[in-house]
């Protein structure tokens, strides 16, 4: 029996030992409240697709562009507790428009770089997609090239896809 609990408590403490993933947050809506985190101005007076973080003590950081979004996912110097990574689907959203609550998950969409679109901050914009189909679709009248999120270079964040 000594045995046995032993065995249970090195169980129970070996799991407090690991990484065990928390719940994902759910994406929040924007609002006209809602600042970018590098350029301080209102998310929603920008054209374009937008993107938000929320951190693991579920602060949301909000992004003007989808290329600022993931350059804060790649630069050495930002949190790297983040929860979750949320861009807007822009299978059927307007570039004027983009929306509120129409999140997907920023690792699992499909993006275009270089295409003849910029973003909130008049810089090349990384177009983000649920579908591939959707993306390549994008790309037979803006160009570009689709990739999904972890083949993305991190020299990216440097402008290295121009419009």
């Amino acid at each position: 029996m000594q045995k046995l609990s032993i065995i249970l408590w090195v169980l129970i403490l070996s799991a407090c030992d690991r990484n065990i993933p928390l719940e994902t947050p759910e994406a929040q809506t924007l609002t006209r409240d809602a600042n970018g985190y590098y350029c301080l101005m209102t998310v929603v007076n920008h054209k374009g697709p937008k993107g938000q973080i929320i951190l693991s003590d579920k602060k949301v950081l909000w992004f003007t562009s989808v290329r600022d979004t993931i350059a804060f996912t790649l630069s050495p110097e930002e949190p790297k507790n983040i929860a979750a990574i949320y861009v807007n689907d822009m299978s059927h959203a307007s570039w004027d428009s983009p929306g509120e609550d129409n999140w997907i998950d920023a690792k699992k969409a499909w993006y275009v770089l270089g295409s003849n679109k910029v973003g909130g901050m008049d810089a090349p914009e990384a177009v983000p997609f649920s579908s591939k189909k959707s993306a390549l679709e994008f790309t037979q009248n803006a160009g570009g090239e689709v990739l999904r999120f972890g083949m993305i270079p991190n020299s990216y964040i440097n402008g290295d896809f121009e419009n």
